[in-house]
């Protein structure tokens, strides 16, 4: 059975066989760049990753292996999640599946045992809180809720007080989708999180970035400007069975050395699982090596 994983890589390793139509021990580094390239690493990243391979013009799997799980493991995150309850904002651009991936985080934190509660703080949108809404009573989730236009950081505090006073264990924040040079938004986020401190301290705990794969890396840009903005603690990859641009990962992971913490695909609630980096690589090197061969 196919894994996740390599499912949402999909076309990704369908335009790598365009490059490298024959299975092969060990290829040129030649061939490597072009096949990076048409996975949508970026140059410098691609130029990187041949640095650190052995000298001489062929590459083996496990050497090119080792390399490309550099870019994720060398990234940790260790949130402190014996936190109760532990506060996540999510946010992103619009389009990027930011309600639909909440939905998904709040079935597995409630598979898992966990008393999860929603906060619908996109209140700029009117369908963004019905979105939300709906995802609530499908997966029987608690979710604090206002009308359209109301102050979203109002919506926060509620929910982390109601939470708080519930004994919930997680509590999942959505945040209206913004541009980063929307001024406005931006100041407006950043009251968000002063004010979910001050419903409870240390809050937001994580504050987890929605990035669309099918941006591949013009992502990058967007991702930095939230960061800068608000600061950034994690990352979910949506949409990557949608593109062949899965090697934008390893020039995410290297550029704003933030961890991946899962990757979705699909509208259902089961639609999401944890970002594997052996898994991921694995699933590209397929696609250009033979099977388990070290060359």
């Amino acid at each position: 059975m196919i894994s996740f994983i390599k499912k949402s890589l999909k076309k990704t390793t369908e335009a790598i066989k365009h490059i490298a139509p024959q299975k092969k021990e060990k290829i040129t580094k030649e061939d490597l760049e072009d096949i990076l390239l048409e996975a949508d690493v970026t140059y410098e990243t691609v130029e990187e990753i041949i640095l650190y391979l052995p000298a001489g013009e062929w590459v083996k799997r496990d050497d090119l292996k080792r390399v490309l799980l550099s870019y994720f493991l060398e990234i940790k995150n260790n949130p402190k999640n014996d936190i109760k309850p532990f506060v996540e904002l999510i946010l992103g651009v619009n389009g990027a599946g930011k309600t639909t991936t909440i939905a998904k985080l709040a079935n597995f934190y409630k598979k898992s045992g966990k008393k999860v509660m929603l906060g619908a703080s996109d209140t700029f949108r009117a369908a963004a809180v019905e979105q939300l809404k709906k995802w609530a009573q499908k997966l029987d989730i608690p979710v604090i809720a206002t009308k359209q236009g109301h102050d979203p950081s109002a919506v926060a505090y509620d929910t982390i007080k109601s939470a708080i006073a519930k004994g919930y264990d997680n509590v999942l924040i959505d945040t209206a989708g913004r541009l980063h040079n929307q001024t406005n938004l931006s100041n407006e986020i950043k009251k968000i999180v002063r004010i979910c401190n001050k419903a409870k301290e240390g809050a937001p705990h994580q504050k987890i970035l929605i990035l669309d794969g099918t941006q591949g890396n013009s992502a990058i840009n967007q991702a930095k400007a939230f960061k800068e903005i608000v600061g950034i603690d994690a990352i979910i990859i949506t949409k990557l069975d949608g593109t062949a641009k899965g090697g934008a990962l390893f020039s995410i992971a290297s550029e704003l050395k933030l961890p991946i913490l899962y990757i979705g695909m699909g509208e259902k609630e089961n639609d999401l699982v944890k970002f594997d980096p052996n898994e991921f690589v694995d699933g590209l090197l397929d696609s250009f090596f033979t099977n388990g061969q070290d060359g």
